[in-house]
């Protein structure tokens, strides 16, 4: 089991897991012969695996003090790949937004709005912006303190934009309800695992 854990870390989980996705998406859209519908399909499922990897990243910390074990452990010490393949997954999910936009304007106006222009456009920023700041020399050019604002402030934010996205769905198919329970377990776990420290806190909430 460690050896598997060893092979599946890093920049390979990060190959392994943005390769599974761009051939998932591709294969998906192949199914409906490239048509606007197969896209939609790929929107669909981008949002379902960015939703799993960032809860994965989301939670890397607060698992692995909770409950220190080797799965907790390998997902803490891999929580930067977690979070690019999070990253390339919301990049697909956009190429494919971009393609339903120019192969079915009238109804891609129907399905977005202002707000979901504004509010989508921060999340993109925060997650351009995380992903850059992943790095050891990019994260020591910001700076300790601003990278853990940058950090914190981005995921909360992306946490928040998962809770509406899905959320707003629950009237019209209440199954979708199912996709915010992983997003209160996380956040249930971030708040459980805070240390009683305000400065311990600081340093290991992020």
């Amino acid at each position: 089991m460690r050896e598997r854990q060893d092979w599946f870390e890093g920049w390979r989980l990060l190959a392994i897991l943005s390769l599974s996705l761009i051939a998932l998406s591709l294969w998906i859209t192949s199914m409906r012969q490239f048509e606007v519908e197969g896209v939609r399909m790929v929107i669909r499922f981008t949002a379902r695996s960015s939703l799993l990897l960032f809860c994965l990243a989301f939670s890397a910390a607060a698992l692995a003090r909770l409950r220190p074990n080797a799965w907790t452990r390998w997902q803490r010490r891999n929580r930067r790949y977690l979070g690019l393949s999070f990253a390339t997954s919301h990049a697909v999910h956009a190429v494919a937004i971009v393609a339903f936009a120019k192969m079915d304007p009238a109804n891609f106006a129907e399905a977005t709005s202002a707000a979901s222009y504004i509010f989508g456009g921060i999340g993109y920023a925060f997650i351009i912006a995380l992903s850059a700041t992943s790095f050891e020399r990019t994260a020591a050019l910001l700076g300790p303190r601003a990278w853990r604002v940058l950090h914190l402030t981005g995921g909360y934010y992306l946490w928040f934009q998962f809770m509406v996205s899905f959320g707003k769905r629950v009237p019209a198919m209440p199954l979708y309800a199912a996709f915010l329970i992983p997003l209160l377990a996380v956040m249930a776990l971030r708040l459980i695992a805070i240390p009683a420290h305000p400065r311990r806190r600081a340093a290991e909430a992020g």
